[in-house]
């Protein structure tokens, strides 16, 4: 066969996002269901296809479903980018699968570094409860608590990879019928052309700005509770993962403190992810 002929044949790289939402457990499973689930799953779809990703959607998954899963795609070409997006009921360093067993995050880290994904971006957002604390919007001093927490499955994450937690360690993440507060205000910086330039670790800033500054719950039980995303990262370099290559780059340019905004407080009726 020709070597242009082989080259033609071969798929065009593109950046992937992987998208794992559970929203209904099985039977007997002691996890209630996600009712906002799979309107962040549509969301995510729509406003990273207009990026130009190629995205996979995959709902209900068994444990042993997403760990072959990710085996897989962690050996599958991409351009720049790769993005996995976990939303599920869990707790510190895990995620739950439709059958109620866990899957462990630094499992799923752990097979992205391989010489395929060597020097590409990895970017992991992590929808899912860390413990089952609520954030009461105050400043204390976590000293202790920060001592005594288990930083194993940090030192999973690989080279060029940033993990974006809907919460901070110990703590609960916030979602409703219409979606979760973190994935959707994801979404919503993404369809801003101006926010969706910046440098990732800009995009994430203001993700936990809006997050953390303009979310408030509401109802009898979980009133006046916020969220409080976290970000790891072990970049390398400046990435723009979700810039518009055609445009004119000065937005990602701009200082990310410099674009903060004020923004009316949200208040929603919410329940833990």
């Amino acid at each position: 066969m020709p070597l242009w002929k082989g080259l033609m044949d071969r798929p065009q790289e593109c950046n992937r996002a992987v998208v794992v939402s559970v929203a209904k457990f099985d039977y007997g499973v002691d996890l209630i269901k996600r009712p906002g689930a799979n309107q962040d799953a549509r969301k995510l779809h729509r406003n990273l296809s207009k990026l130009g990703f190629k995205v996979d959607l995959h709902s209900d998954l068994s444990s042993e479903e997403i760990y072959k899963l990710f085996s897989e795609e962690s050996r599958r070409p991409v351009k720049d980018c790769f993005l996995a997006v976990f939303s599920s009921h869990g707790k510190e360093g895990c995620v739950f699968g439709a059958d109620g067993k866990p899957v462990r995050l630094s499992r799923i880290f752990t097979s992205f570094d391989n010489e395929c994904m060597e020097k590409k971006t990895k970017l992991f957002l992590i929808q899912a409860c860390r413990g089952e604390a609520l954030d009461d919007g105050v400043e204390v001093d976590s000293a202790q608590e920060a001592s005594n927490c288990s930083f194993s499955h940090y030192l999973s994450v690989p080279v060029d990879t940033a993990v974006m937690y809907a919460t901070s360690p110990g703590y609960g993440a916030f979602m409703n019928f219409s979606g979760s507060v973190f994935l959707q205000t994801f979404c919503s910086l993404l369809e801003d052309e101006g926010l969706s330039n910046l440098e990732l670790t800009r995009l994430m800033t203001r993700l936990s700005h809006r997050v953390a500054y303009t979310f408030e719950a509401q109802g009898q039980k979980y009133g006046g509770k916020k969220e409080m995303p976290c970000l790891l990262t072990r970049l390398t370099r400046e990435v723009f993962p979700f810039a518009d290559l055609k445009e004119d780059n000065n937005a990602s340019r701009i200082s990310a403190t410099s674009m903060v905004a004020s923004h009316k407080v949200r208040t929603r009726i919410a329940s833990l992810s």
